[in-house]
């Protein structure tokens, strides 16, 4: 059977898996690393160290065909596409380019990936000069994915994304990356508030590569959960947002 590991800080990257399924039969293991949660507010020098560790020991542990780093922060921060059967989320700004009709583009991520150079550098690699980019912290809505308040208080969280993505549509930008894989949670909300913009998820054009890779298929397709740090904890978040899958603990 195929067997493929997401791993991230918290569960923001549980995302990443519904594109997965649609297109790929397999044994799919997410690990939430709670231990050194949140990857957002880490060093280049911190993550390294943290995502070093935790390939190694999710290869020991499972010998997956391919782990998908499903955070943007550290893909982006360590330039994980370089890596052979290691996989990295990355802003869909291609798409966003080809999608744009303002010629003005938005991209919602962390506060370390908004600051951080590597981040200007992915941009003029992936997008044309004629086209305007705006960088916007979105850790305010990567929080209310985490802490599942985008299900048990909705309304406040309206308030905070209109708060957030609101003035950038007066700018003129039409479309935007969900930069996190913590906002595709969001994704119905924000469509609902602003029906004429373009949310684009960095983990569709996951699913397509992995697709094209992968040379053999499995006939079924299954989830396990496992968490480092407090598991009983974990488990609670996922209850909050509907999964109730059982965690296990690593």
């Amino acid at each position: 059977m195929v067997k493929i590991v997401v791993f991230d800080s918290g569960l923001g990257s549980l995302s990443v898996i519904k594109p997965i399924r649609k297109r790929i039969n397999a044994e799919i293991i997410y690990f939430a690393d709670q231990k050194n949660y949140p990857y957002g507010t880490k060093s280049v020098s911190q993550l390294d160290k943290i995502i070093k560790s935790t390939i190694l020991k999710l290869q020991e542990k499972f010998e997956p065909d391919i782990i998908i780093i499903g955070s943007n922060t550290p893909s982006l921060l360590l330039d994980i596409e370089k890596k052979d059967k290691i996989i990295g989320v990355f802003p869909p700004l291609k798409e966003a380019v080809s999608k744009t009709k303002s010629g003005k583009i938005g991209i919602l991520a962390t506060k370390s990936v908004v600051e951080n150079k590597i981040l200007d550098k992915y941009i003029r690699k992936n997008v044309p000069s004629s086209i305007h980019v705006k960088k916007i912290n979105a850790t305010l809505l990567v929080d209310l994915v985490e802490s599942g308040k985008f299900i048990t208080q909705k309304q406040t969280s309206k308030n905070i994304i209109k708060k957030i993505v609101k003035p950038y549509l007066e700018n003129g930008i039409d479309v935007f990356t969900l930069s996190s894989t913590h906002l595709p949670f969001l994704a119905p909300i924000l469509k609902e508030l602003f029906p004429s913009i373009t949310f684009l998820d960095p983990a569709d054009a996951v699913a397509r590569h992995i697709s094209k890779i992968l040379k053999h298929k499995s006939e079924k397709s299954r989830l396990k959960i496992y968490a480092s740090g407090d598991v009983s904890i974990f488990q609670k978040q996922l209850t909050r947002i509907g999964i109730k899958n059982k965690v296990n603990q690593l």
